[in-house]
């Protein structure tokens, strides 16, 4: 028991700096988007309070079950990286809010932007920004 409690401490101890960092405006993630649909459906799709899962201090809302239940059963495949913050922001060490509807999926790893217009900057070097932003994420904190 005791080695038990020792490995789940160390594992809590060892979580990820982005853990308590998700950007929950009024508590919804992602501002009530459901994430799964970026990858099952190619767009953003509104979630529904009707479908809803608890996972790292926020609600994520979801358009369906079955979008719910996936989620529910592996959130790191389908959560956006830096907590749903624009991932240009971050590439450029702050958090900011994001548009829905300014999204990529890149390797498969679901990225935000805080507009279109920030996206296409975002877009000229995804692979330097998502290094800079990777780099800068585990110090910054939620905004």
């Amino acid at each position: 028991m005791k080695l038990l409690i020792a490995v789940l401490a160390a594992w809590l101890l060892a979580a990820p700096a982005w853990a308590d960092k998700v950007n929950a405006e009024g508590g919804a993630a992602v501002r009530g988007t459901d994430v799964v649909a970026y990858f099952t459906e190619g767009k953003a799709v509104a979630g529904s309070p009707q479908f809803v899962h608890r996972w790292n201090g926020a609600e994520w809302r979801f358009a369906s079950a079955a979008n719910r239940d996936a989620f529910a059963a592996d959130p790191m495949k389908y959560a956006p990286q830096y907590g749903g913050f624009c991932a240009w922001a971050v590439s450029n060490n702050y958090t900011a809010p994001i548009d829905p509807d300014a999204w990529r999926i890149i390797n498969g790893k679901l990225y935000l932007n805080y507009s279109r217009t920030v996206q296409l900057r975002w877009l000229l070097d995804t692979s330097g920004n998502i290094a800079k932003a990777d780099g800068n994420w585990p110090n910054l904190s939620k905004q």
